[in-house]
């Protein structure tokens, strides 16, 4: 049977984590649009220069750039069997467009999971994480730091550096913009019945537990 799941919550929540077990574990496909937006600021494409912009002051990638993204990553086979969908849709119309793209296709989302966790403790883990500029692996600080806490451990002697879309001002930007924009979409979901919320405090197996109950899987 062919599920579909879209993850949301605020940056630091912990969605990549969990929705990276859970598409392995049911060997589904997982769609991060922040991965796939990363990657094409690291090959500079046209998408990848506007993207980076915006990204480091905090905002969103425009929906008509999102939307297509997850149109072509989608319609791939490795995502017949089902996706896991982290990071989008991240407004009300991106969810109607959502809708719409899978409608065309007969399918829809069968679950919106809503992660949640206090304001300040994202701030927290997102202020913490540090990345290797060579082959950008990331760590947190607070978390799951490298051995000497400075320095990559698959690349020593490269000092690891902070993203500008972690540091404590855009952090706090970020969230501001979630709350603004990114929020409404709980009401969207539980309004067709099709919200599961789950707490994303506590270690990390106990939230996937959690998030394993709130889908019956």
């Amino acid at each position: 049977m062919s599920v579909r799941v879209v993850l949301l919550g605020p940056p630091g929540v912990g969605k990549g984590t969990q929705g990276r077990r859970l598409a392995a574990q049911h060997r589904w496909s997982l769609i991060s649009t922040g991965e796939i937006l990363r990657d094409a600021v690291a090959r500079k494409t046209l998408l990848g220069l506007e993207a980076r912009k915006r990204m480091d002051s905090g905002l969103l990638v425009p929906d008509d750039v999102m939307i297509g993204l997850v149109r072509d990553r989608s319609a791939e086979d490795d995502s017949a069997a089902g996706f896991v969908l982290d990071g989008f849709p991240r407004t009300v119309p991106q969810a109607n467009a959502l809708d719409s793209m899978l409608q065309a296709r007969g399918q829809r989302p069968d679950a919106a999971v809503g992660f949640d966790a206090p304001a300040e403790e994202l701030v927290r883990r997102l202020s913490a994480r540090r990345e290797c500029p060579v082959c950008k692996r990331t760590y947190n600080l607070v978390t799951a730091p490298p051995q000497n806490n400075q320095e990559c451990d698959d690349h020593p002697g490269t000092v690891l550096t902070q993203r500008e879309d972690d540091k404590e001002e855009t952090v706090r930007k970020r969230l501001q913009v979630y709350r603004e924009q990114t929020s409404p979409l709980l009401d969207y979901y539980r309004g067709q019945g099709r919200l599961r919320m789950v707490p994303a405090t506590g270690p990390v197996d106990d939230v996937y537990h959690s998030l394993s109950r709130a889908l019956g899987c």
